[in-house]
Parts: structure tokens; sequence; C-alpha cells
């Protein structure tokens, strides 16, 4: 049995810079986090006793007979990817919604690659972690989504990432004074709307329109070296959410469904509050929204927003993790050699199983 828990994650700034559409051609960069919330997958050879070959629990319970008449996308793709034989039960739990702009889609893939590479016995980097599930998701299973989620979940820590134009990336931790962190965490608010979405839906539209929003993106680009050397240099820690503001103005102008009326409600009555800024987490339309304010005025935003549900966070540095190793009793080779024993009605064992493989 191997368990991997994999960390969802916070986008700040330079979101959109991490499509290929983009960086391939201006290069890129994003300021994120993992946080303490976590993708949890169980993953072992299924002994030999079962109708079915394999199973998966996510939000559906699949019994299959082979690996390509198994329903989830990602695990498919990853199967096949790696060659995975018949016979494997994959198990999952998560602390948080899919579909709500935490990177779960990424946590997921990068938590599986990890489980089953561990499974194997084989030894896999985080920047390996994060490459394998950009190819996944982006090759075989042609998905609108950027760079940026399956490294931070792969990686963990609060991270500025440079992506170049060759798809390479650089992962940069943000060393900050002492305190400094700590500061910027007890600013965040994050709030879920009760609304999921599949977000490479709307980011399709978001992409389609990178072409005409070139000035847009360079500013969006140009706010992660703003944020970061706010956060660097000491400067008045509020200047980091209205910095938010402004990237969340950007942000909800490349694509009317990123900003839906009831997300513009939200943001309103937070303001009002007394938030300086704050941003739909992914690529929109639903989900989690985080706002940034002064401490003393939390109170009076959570009562504003007080039809939401609040969901404290802390951040993260650990990334994706293999949290439990146990070599089975039954492992891969043993299934293939036949050698369980059957008993017959007389009590006498006897060599080999029915449903042996």
């Amino acid at each position: 049995m191997i368990i991997s828990r994999t960390p969802f994650r916070v986008s700040f700034f330079g979101g959109g810079t991490d499509y290929p559409v983009w960086y391939r051609e201006h290069g890129g960069a994003v300021l994120a986090t993992s946080i303490n919330r976590y993708c949890y997958l169980s993953c072992r050879y299924l002994p030999p006793f079962f109708e079915h070959r394999s199973r998966i629990v996510w939000s559906q319970i699949e019994r299959v007979s082979s690996n390509d008449k198994i329903e989830h996308p990602v695990v498919r793709a990853v199967l096949d990817l790696m060659q995975m034989p018949e016979g494997l039960e994959i198990h999952h739990d998560g602390d948080l919604p899919s579909r709500t702009g935490l990177g779960s889609s990424s946590a997921f893939t990068v938590g599986l690659l990890h489980a089953l590479h561990a499974l194997k016995g084989q030894m896999l980097s985080k920047m390996d972690m994060a490459k394998a599930a950009v190819h996944v998701e982006q090759v075989l299973l042609k998905e609108a989504v950027g760079v940026q989620d399956q490294i931070s979940t792969a990686f963990g820590g609060f991270n500025r990432v440079d992506i170049n134009p060759d798809d390479s990336f650089t992962v940069r931790p943000m060393t900050l004074p002492p305190g400094r962190l700590n500061e910027l965490q007890s600013h965040i608010l994050m709030f879920y709307t009760g609304v999921s979405r599949l977000s490479s839906e709307v980011a399709k539209e978001s992409i389609a329109q990178i072409p005409n929003k070139t000035n847009d993106l360079h500013r969006t680009r140009a706010m992660v070296d703003e944020a970061s050397d706010i956060l660097v240099r000491g400067g008045d820690i509020l200047d980091f959410g209205r910095l938010l503001h402004d990237a969340w103005q950007i942000k909800r102008s490349l694509s009317a469904k990123v900003a839906p009326e009831f997300v513009d409600d939200i943001y309103t009555k937070a303001r009002a509050a007394g938030a300086v800024g704050g941003k739909l987490l992914g690529a929109g339309g639903g989900g989690f929204m985080i706002f940034f304010a002064s401490p003393e005025r939390h109170q009076a935003i959570i009562e504003a927003l007080n039809h939401l549900l609040l969901v404290p966070i802390e951040f993260e540095q650990g990334g994706s993790q293999i949290i439990f190793y146990d070599q089975e009793r039954y492992s891969q080779e043993s299934l293939k050699r036949r050698d369980f024993v059957r008993f017959g009605t007389n009590g006498d064992p006897q060599a080999g199983n029915d449903r042996t493989r």
C-alpha cells in the first residue's frame, strides 16, 4: 500500500502567463504557495479474489476488467503512460472540493504519478513529477491548462516560478525577512463560494483572448516582480493586497466567464467591509476566493460574507510526499506466479487460484 499526499495551491500573481500560447513567445512568471489542504491517493496491487481486475474510487466507484475501460481520464492516461498492469486499487480523498480553483486536478495528477512510481519502487524527483503531470494534462489529455498548478503542487512552498519559452522553468523559494511570511498569512482570508466549475472550460475563452490582451498580460507578468519586491524589501504589506486588487481587475477582463455577477457581488461586499484586495482563485467562474485585509478588519469581512464558508489555511513547504509505504505480502510478482493456495472441499490445499493473474 502506498499513500501520497499532495497539497493544493493558492496563486497570487502571474496567472495567465503560464499558458503555453503566452510563455512560448514571451516567457512567464507566477508567484504562488502551496497550502495545508491536501489530495490523498492510496494505491496497491489488488489481490486476486475479486470479479473485477481493478477498482478506482473517486466521486464514482469503478470496477473494471482492464485499464482501457477506466472512465477517469487522468487515471486511464497515467496507467497507460506508465504501462501499469491490471490489478490495481486506487482510492482518492481530498480535504476540499474539486474544481474550485486550488489546483486540485493537478494535485491529483501529481499525486497519482508519485504514488504509482513508489508502488513500482521508483523515486521521482519534484521536477520530474511536475513535468510528467504537465505532459499528461497538456499532451495526453489535451486540456486547456497552464503549468503553474503542476509545479506548485509538486514542489510545495511559497515560490516564484519563471517559465521559459522552451518549456523549462525555474522554481525559486521566496526568502523573506523573519516574520514576513507570517505577516503575509495573517492578512489572508479564504472563502468557498459554493460553486464548482470545470476550469479548463473557463480557461478556453481566456486563452482565446490572449492575442488581444498583450498589454494586460505583460502587466500581469510585471506584478510578480512588484509583489516579490514588496515582500522582500519590507514595504507596507497592504501594498501586496492593493496589487492583488489591480491584478483581479485585469483577470476579470479576460473573459465574461471569469467573474459572474455573484462573484462581483461577493467582491464588492468584502471591499466595503475592509478588504484592500482579493481575487477568485483558478481560472474563474466559481470556487474559492481570497481577500487581503488588516487582521482587525477580518471579523467585519466574515460577517459581511456570512453566507459563505470560511476556510482557514496556512502555507506549507513539503509539496507532494509519500506518507505511507508498506510492502504488501502479495506483490505484483507474487500475483503473477500464481502462488496462492486454494483449498478444495475436502480441506486439502491445491496449487493455484481460479482468479489469479
